[in-house]
């Protein structure tokens, strides 16, 4: 080899060389690209998570607000129910010790 042959040769390899640096300059910025890309989706999964738990919280709350108005009616009903019982036992009682009086 005489120093031409390796004049060239290392012009092609400084060439080589340069083209390689631009490569990994390159992927240098994909990576962060991809690390920024990593960092968001995880922010946006603990997001989500979050959103989900509150949202099932709020679920149970508007669970618990409907049930209310059945709730008492349901307790209304057993009032009213109880009441007229009552009443009618107590007509019934009064009858009975009328009756049972005028014999006595």
């Amino acid at each position: 080899m005489n120093n031409e042959e390796i004049a060239i040769r290392l012009e092609a390899h400084n060439h080589e060389i340069g083209s390689l640096k631009h490569r990994v300059g390159d992927l240098e910025e994909q990576t962060q690209t991809i690390q920024s890309l990593a960092l968001s989706i995880d922010r946006l999964a603990n997001s989500m998570e979050r959103m989900a738990k509150e949202q099932e919280q709020q679920g149970l709350r508007l669970k618990k607000l409907e049930d209310e108005p059945a709730e008492r009616w349901n307790s209304a009903k057993k009032t009213a129910f109880t009441t007229i019982v009552s009443v009618v036992a107590g007509a019934l009682a009064t009858g009975l010790i009328i009756v049972l009086a005028q014999y006595i």
